[in-house]
């Protein structure tokens, strides 16, 4: 896959051309618009990266390519995110960028845009049957193999026998969390079918709530109180559930995966606590978008290496998708060397000692 990262991202280059910043301002143009970019995201909530991350490094590519963009937040909200969609298609976008909150509302949004001639992208999260031009992710069924091999590697090391396994699912509107499931179950399966592994409550989320996940977890915990092992499907998810463990004095005695290496996520590894995160490079994943909203603003027809087939649209979805890293204590680090979080909030108060063990110094 890293051979076909780099290979996504100089086909992109070459479809972008190097000199983004050819496109100047109206004054030096002759009085030509700007190209211009509309992102929606989807929530601050269920995950910090949208805001944190995304938002940033897609405003950093478009400043440095002198266009105009406008990037908004629908806060989990359907009826907020198609509000902004219309003042975006209505302010004349050249693109329109979205992360769906389900596949219903994105599709009606693409197919506005879609009918104003506006280009269009999916970006982490594919919108079925929503025709976006383009697909920017992640594999995410690998992310979900990732997650079940990090719970394998785990209750291997902790010599754990017939563990009864529990699962922390996404969102059931979210594409990705079906994904991702489809790929943990696929590690995990096998170990169910050979007695090696017991089969334990097996839940979603909505809307990936981390207050709700705590109150579904503990009633699991009721359910079946010999939990051995936790597949959390990201990290939100995964402190809830160590914290209804951390009630029953089982956190660090109970396994529980995560995904995104959030700030708070690699601190419940660096305490023991979560046994693994799942790390994808939300840089490597803003700045593909961003090539190819900026190609896409100025005219061109970029080309993408991969395509994701869309089973209710009936079609093969030009897309580039990138690598995940499976992230335990020791390699925490990796991510701090990547520039994804910083020491200085990694390692604040009681990480520091911790951080300084894990070697990042």
């Amino acid at each position: 896959m890293t051979r076909k990262r780099t290979l996504a991202m100089a086909l992109l280059l070459t479809a972008t051309g190097v000199g983004v910043a050819a496109c100047g301002s109206d004054s030096d143009s002759g009085g030509d618009k700007k190209p211009k970019i509309g992102v929606i995201l989807p929530d601050s909530k269920s995950s910090a990266r949208w805001e944190t991350a995304d938002r940033k490094y897609l405003t950093e590519a478009f400043k440095a390519a002198d266009v105009d963009y406008d990037i908004q937040n629908a806060q989990d909200d359907k009826t907020q995110f198609q509000t902004i969609a219309d003042q975006m298609i209505t302010n004349g976008v050249d693109v329109l960028v979205i992360v769906n909150l389900d596949s219903g509302t994105g599709k009606a949004v693409l197919d506005k845009a879609k009918a104003q001639g506006i280009a269009t992208i999916d970006y982490d999260r594919l919108t079925l049957g929503g025709g976006a031009q383009y697909y920017v992710s992640f594999d995410n069924v690998k992310v979900g193999q990732r997650i079940g091999e990090g719970l394998v590697k785990c209750l291997t090391d902790m010599k754990a026998a017939k563990p009864v396994v529990a699962e922390l699912n996404g969102g059931p509107t979210d594409n990705n969390a079906a994904l991702f499931k489809q790929g943990y179950d696929g590690v995990l399966k096998p170990k169910y079918d050979s007695g090696e592994y017991v089969k334990g409550p097996d839940q979603s989320v909505p809307k990936w709530d981390n207050t709700e996940a705590g109150t579904i977890f503990e009633q699991m915990l009721v359910q079946k109180p010999d939990i051995a092992g936790v597949v959390a499907a990201n990290d939100g998810l995964g402190n809830a559930a160590i914290a209804a463990l951390r009630k029953q004095k089982l956190n660090g005695k109970v396994p529980v995966t995560g995904q995104d290496a959030t700030t708070q996520g690699l601190q419940n590894i660096l305490a023991g606590d979560q046994c693994m995160t799942v790390y994808k490079p939300i840089k490597q994943e803003a700045d593909a978008l961003s090539k190819l909203a900026i190609a896409l603003a100025k005219k061109q027809t970029p080309t993408a290496p991969d395509k994701v087939h869309d089973p209710d649209g009936n079609r093969d979805v030009p897309s580039v998708l990138l690598e995940a890293q499976s992230i335990f204590k020791a390699n925490v680090k990796d991510v701090v060397t990547d520039g994804y979080v910083t020491k200085q909030e990694l390692c604040a108060g009681e990480f520091a000692a911790k951080c300084a063990e894990a070697g990042i110094n």
